[in-house]
C-alpha cells in the first residue's frame, strides 16, 4: 500500500513541466491525488481508523488549496489537470 520510488516517478515524469521539474503545483496535485486514492482504499477495509482519516482531511485541504492556487495563474493548465486526474469541478 505503500508509495514506491518507482510509481511517485511515475506520477512526477507524468505531470512535470520541464525535465527537472519536481514542486510544481501541477506535480504535487497529482502526488497528492495519488496519495489520497491509496488513502480511501485503506478505509474500505478499515473503516474505524480515525487518525489517518484526519491526515486524509489534511491532503483533501492542501489539494484544494493548490488547485484554487493554480486556477488563478493559469487557468488553463487548470483545467487540464482536472481532466488528465479525473477531479471533480
Amino acid at each position: 500500500m505503500s508509495r514506491t520510488n518507482s510509481k511517485k516517478s511515475d506520477v512526477i515524469t507524468k505531470f512535470r513541466r520541464t525535465e527537472s521539474d519536481t514542486g510544481s503545483p501541477e506535480v504535487q496535485v497529482a502526488l497528492l491525488t495519488q496519495r489520497i486514492n491509496e488513502l480511501t482504499i485503506h478505509f474500505k477495509t478499515h473503516m474505524k481508523d480515525h487518525h489517518s482519516r484526519r491526515g486524509l482531511l489534511c491532503m483533501v485541504s492542501r489539494r484544494r488549496k493548490l488547485l484554487d492556487y493554480l486556477k488563478l495563474r493559469n487557468a488553463n493548465s487548470y483545467k487540464s489537470l482536472i481532466d488528465r486526474l479525473g477531479l471533480r469541478k
